[in-house]
């Protein structure tokens, strides 16, 4: 059963309750694909004005939850088994976006892939700030 965007961000905000705290919201979602949203909040900053990496990893990391969904149907009981980060650039004092996408499934684990988007200072385009890599682990189909 697919799910939509709006029924992912609930599924996902029911189960995991900090991602009603990080204002997590799921804006497209399709087939092993999740476009994602932190709505910027002056508490998520660091030191030195940008976004902290731990709510970075959060937003990347429910991102490819989401993305899992998108491919699979509502499966909560996927859990991540490994998430990679490289940050790249410091994101701007704004919403950050997550692009998932679940590179492969097998019956027991999906590999994903998720960058992290932030508006550029000049032009509004968006930058990649962060490359994450992950995987989820799969329960058994009875």
């Amino acid at each position: 059963m697919s799910l939509t965007a709006e029924q992912l961000g609930e599924v996902i905000r029911a189960g995991v309750p900090m991602a009603e705290d990080i204002g997590f919201t799921v804006d497209e979602a399709g087939p092993g694909f999740a476009r994602a949203r932190l709505v910027f909040s002056e508490r998520l900053i660091r030191p030195g004005g940008t976004l902290s990496g731990p709510v970075q990893m959060a937003l990347a990391d429910a991102a490819m939850y989401a993305a899992v969904m998108a491919s699979i149907g509502q499966v909560e009981m996927a859990v991540t088994s490994n998430l990679s980060i490289n940050f790249l650039e410091k994101p701007a004092p704004a919403d950050l976006i997550a692009e998932a996408t679940v590179l492969r499934r097998g019956r027991r684990i999906a590999f994903c892939e998720v960058r992290l988007l932030s508006p550029g200072e000049a032009d509004g385009e968006e930058v990649l700030v962060a490359h994450v890599t992950g995987s989820y682990a799969l329960p058994r189909q009875r």
